[in-house]
């Protein structure tokens, strides 16, 4: 049992607040509330923070900050992938905000306000998410119907400031995709956003919000009934601990999770300088197909959808069947069922999974490394870790010596999400 400097009859009582009640192993148990110490001292997308967790394992990393870090020890951890500079900045952003009073202070809120947490490895974690590789969230905090965030979905995003024929199209979209068994994702905002959440409602389909701030205190407050239904009926999330506020950098890092999770990103409308055209960007680099609904030429909220189709590779959607045909291939009902046990997603055609794209990423094209250094640098069981080596081997993207230590070939990494 690891000392987290707390007495372990606290943990446990702020843990179970949290719906991790009867952790089903110590591990368990000190991995999430690692995870908790880490959601409080960085901010949403850390890549450093990320790349540490990976490499040593988010136990192992929240020790390291509760000690006595220093760079030199940060670089060491993290296999010199941070230089001395970096890792200066890094503990300059980190230390500040190390404080048990505040791990404790989010873990009440949640409490209060019926959150759950989700980490990696948990049934209801939603795997896209992990495409994001070291800048993926390092805990989800949910309520309503977590199970919604791994399904089949569709974000639908666009301007706050939407237009009456804006606002037409984006429910119209959402209730033919609710029609279909599809979740409808969007950020809970004024405009495209609450039609997109208001149409899924009303036509009895299920709708996820997520936010920039903590769950447990809703963004805009104009919206506080909108999103009280969603979390009822559906389900709000967000990376941000119980009682943080959104603010301009924690929006757009809200934007890459929106994106991860779903399987298309449709943009009804957006102005030339809007925050859906950010959502658009984490699509593509994710490799997620990305919609586009073209305006009046004339107006200034379809600017950046015209903008979109001039200079980007995303594609004209006049309908919830041409959104189906470009997130999922085809138009009808999505029988999505339980996800199976090892969580795989389905994925569109064509789109790698995002396990692959994580050991791909951990793979080193000189030094070898077991599965088992393989399955902490990923946060996956050595079980598929082998998996995801074999099919990479037959494929030629790696090489295992006499020693099972696995090697992977150079390459361009322009796929990483930055």
């Amino acid at each position: 049992m690891v000392d987290w400097r707390l007495p372990p009859a606290r943990i446990d009582q702020l843990l179970a607040g949290a719906g991790r009640a009867g952790a089903a192993s110590a591990d368990d148990r000190d991995r999430a509330f690692a995870r908790a110490i880490w959601s409080v001292v960085v901010e949403p997308g850390d890549g450093v923070a990320g790349l540490l967790i990976g490499v040593a394992g988010e136990i192992a990393a929240a020790r390291f900050l509760l000690d006595q870090p220093t760079p030199r020890e940060l670089v060491r951890l993290t296999s010199e992938e941070v230089d001395l500079r970096g890792a200066t900045a890094a503990l300059g952003r980190w230390l500040p905000r190390r404080s048990s009073v505040d791990v404790e202070r989010s873990l009440e809120a949640a409490a209060r306000c019926g959150a759950r947490l989700l980490i990696p490895g948990d049934h209801d974690w939603p795997p896209g998410v992990d495409g994001l590789d070291r800048h993926a969230p390092v805990l989800l905090w949910s309520r309503g119907d977590a199970s919604l965030l791994g399904r089949r979905g569709v974000a639908i995003v666009g301007a706050r400031a939407a237009t009456g024929y804006g606002e037409h199209v984006a429910m119209e979209f959402a209730a033919g995709l609710a029609a279909r068994d599809v979740v409808v994702f969007s950020g809970g905002a004024y405009g495209i956003d609450g039609m997109a959440h208001r149409a899924a409602l009303a036509s009895g389909g299920a709708t996820v919000a997520v936010l920039a701030g903590g769950i447990d205190r809703f963004y805009p407050a104009g919206h506080e009934a909108l999103l009280r239904r969603v979390a009822g009926e559906g389900a709000v999330v967000s990376e941000a601990p119980c009682g943080a506020a959104p603010t301009r950098w924690r929006f757009l890092q809200r934007n890459r999770l929106i994106a991860a999770m779903a399987d298309a990103v449709v943009v009804v409308e957006a102005g030339r300088r809007s925050g859906s055209l950010n959502t658009a960007a984490h699509a593509f680099d994710l490799g997620r197909p990305v919609g586009v609904v073209p305006g009046p030429i004339t107006s200034a909220s379809s600017a950046g959808c015209h903008r979109l189709l001039r200079e980007r590779p995303a594609e004209v959607v006049t309908t919830p069947g041409e959104i189906m045909q470009l997130a999922f291939g085809f138009d009808g009902v999505v029988d999505d069922g339980d996800r199976p046990d090892d969580g795989d997603r389905r994925l569109s055609p064509g789109r790698e999974h995002p396990l692959i794209t994580r050991v791909v990423d951990a793979l080193r094209p000189v030094r070898a490394q077991s599965v088992a250094e393989l399955a902490r640098a990923v946060g996956e069981s050595p079980e598929r870790i082998r998996a995801a080596l074999g099919e990479l081997a037959l494929d030629g993207r790696a090489s295992v010596d006499d020693g099972e230590r696995w090697c992977g070939k150079r390459r361009e990494r322009s796929s990483v999400p930055r």
